[in-house]
């Protein structure tokens, strides 16, 4: 802008004589841009009431640039809306409500209030909108980190505004508003007293108003609300029935993510307050909207409520056959609470699931349920690839350790002994190293044992190098034990050691020795390891009657297993 046109609209600005507006006013009808926003600025730097009420009737006619060099002024506008909200003029006031929503001007809430609740008044309806309006965007601040920049305290301000809507509460059997009762819902917390009054006593006059709000209502302050009152102790019934009725989706997705963050004792007990979710009676596609998390919540959410356990055990039933990934493990888990022949077949048809952490949680579960050929079907996965299977496995197959088998032993007959100590081997992974130490043992009976063990335990090839020691022994006892049983072995450092255990002082280490190597030659040397035999199960049930009883788990006795979902 000219330096001297710069000038004339800072006297403008300046002087105190009012005829300075009449001047500046037909400069904002200007072609020229510089001369519009000139007399713009000049107009709000002045206290001038006439000036700025005048800016809120052009206000439509603004351009988005001079509305945004109003809004930087805003603070001088408050005293022309104020009065354009209670001008008779439609155009005037919908011009105030739009600044309004522009400038953010919370104070001028109990305005729009009594606009509102003015039966008589032509511009009721824009104000009550611009009242909700005005609430959701101060929900937004409140929601929004804090900007330091800004001194305004969203707080502070909320505790104004709700105290004005509180009043008009008061007085909702007069004006019936539902404007003032959303914006009231939206701002209000779940300690708020005048709330807790209403949502108690359905003989309020807004009682039934604001129960159509909570069910009904789109505006996720309303939904905040309401979920919020999960953290209460001592929620409203009528709180417990909004969520149990209402099924939007948006609605069914905020409640699930609240779930699945963290259920407290007081979520469960709320919970167990909900005696159905009348919303999954209806239409189930909305399962398939759901992401992973919220199909875990909404398992969750049905085997902790009070909803009749059949129907509890269907919806886990559908989640687990076609849910998502995150849905299916939390089905899985929650299945473990349902007994009954329904739920053992469901288990069965979900060891055939894609996720390995399904069949995990699913897996666990078979002894303890007692199904028949529970063992038979662990046994398939004692060799699978995933690392939370096999831990599955080892959990439920638990009393097949080492320590067991090795106490248990002398008691086994030899084809039990081989069956038990393959499955030993892949259950307990302390196999090797509890045999080693046993091994190292300064007792000779727990060396001869240990080498005993070893080719039923299929560790020979991981200790060869320790056996090959003991071929050095003093005792000849223990020289031909490990001859014997590095014929178990398929590595060539064994049968190096065996031909040099040949020249042994000890006749029957020499024969001991001279049995293995014709061992290995006659088998060859890729079958001479015992790894990788098929296990005969009857002989490993036979084996675990003869094993030391311990409080592994699985030693249990199961209950018969009863018909229907429990």
């Amino acid at each position: 802008m000219p330096g001297g046109l710069q000038t004339t609209f800072d006297v403008l600005a300046a002087t105190r004589n009012e005829a300075a507006v009449s001047v500046l006013l037909p400069a904002l009808d200007s072609e020229q841009r510089a001369v519009q926003e000139g007399a713009l600025r000049a107009l709000l730097a002045r206290r001038s009431a006439a000036g700025h009420r005048e800016l809120v009737h052009r206000w439509d006619a603004l351009g988005e640039r001079a509305r945004s060099i109003v809004v930087e002024r805003a603070e001088r506008l408050s005293g022309a809306v104020r009065d354009a909200l209670l001008a008779s003029d439609p155009r005037l006031c919908a011009n105030a409500c739009e600044v309004l929503l522009r400038i953010h001007d919370y104070d001028l809430v109990p305005v729009l209030v009594g606009v509102a609740e003015d039966e008589a008044n032509p511009n009721r309806d824009v104000a009550a909108q611009t009242l909700v309006r005005l609430a959701e965007a101060l929900y937004v601040e409140l929601a929004a980190p804090r900007d330091y920049q800004n001194r305004r305290n969203p707080q502070l301000i909320r505790q104004h505004v709700v105290t004005s809507l509180e009043a008009s509460m008061q007085r909702f059997d007069r004006h019936k508003c539902r404007e003032v009762l959303d914006a009231f819902l939206i701002l209000s917390g779940r300690e708020n007293v005048t709330l807790k009054r209403l949502l108690q006593n359905p003989h309020e006059p807004a009682y039934l108003a604001a129960i159509e709000a909570l069910n009904n209502s789109p505006r996720p302050g309303v939904m905040r609300l309401i979920l919020s009152f999960l953290d209460d102790p001592h929620a409203p019934l009528a709180i417990i029935n909004v969520l149990t009725h209402r099924g939007d989706r948006a609605f069914v997705r905020h409640l699930l993510n609240k779930i699945g963050h963290e259920l407290t004792s007081t979520m469960r007990a709320n919970i167990r307050r909900m005696e159905s979710l009348s919303w999954l009676h209806g239409d189930l596609t909305l399962l398939d909207a759901l992401d992973d998390n919220q199909q875990s919540a909404l398992v969750q959410l049905s085997v902790g409520s009070g909803m009749k356990r059949v129907q509890a055990f269907g919806l886990v039933q559908l989640i687990l056959r076609t849910g998502r990934v995150g849905g299916r493990r939390a089905a899985s888990l929650a299945l473990s609470g349902f007994t009954g022949s329904h739920a053992n077949q469901l288990v069965i048809e979900g060891l055939e699931d894609d996720d390995p952490q399904v069949v995990a949680n699913l897996l666990e579960q078979l002894r303890k349920r007692g199904i028949p050929g529970a063992l038979t079907r662990l046994m398939e996965f004692v060799d699978s690839p995933h690392p939370e299977i096999c831990r599955a496995v080892q959990r439920s197959l638990g009393e097949f350790s080492f320590s067991r088998f090795l106490a248990a032993f002398d008691m086994l007959d030899e084809k039990v002994r081989g069956s038990t100590g393959w499955l030993v081997r892949r259950i307990d992974p302390t196999t090797v190293s509890g045999l080693a130490a046993e091994l190292a043992a300064e007792g000779r009976s727990r060396r001869l044992r240990a080498l005993a063990v070893a080719p039923y335990a299929c560790v020979v090839d991981d200790l060869c190098g320790q056996i090959v020691e003991l071929l050095s022994d003093a005792d000849h006892f223990v020289r031909a034990a490990a001859a014997q049983a590095l014929g178990h072995s398929s590595s060539a450092d064994a049968q190096q050691a065996l031909r040099m255990a040949l020249l042994d002082r000890s006749v029957t280490v020499q024969e001991a020795a001279e049995a293995s190597l014709q061992a290995i030659a006659e088998r060859g040397a890729a079958a001479a390891a015992r790894d990788g035999q098929s296990p005969d199960l009857k002989q490993i049930a036979d084996g675990l009657g003869s094993m030391p009883e311990t409080d592994a788990p699985g030693d249990a006795p199961r209950s018969a297993d009863r018909e229907g979902v429990s």
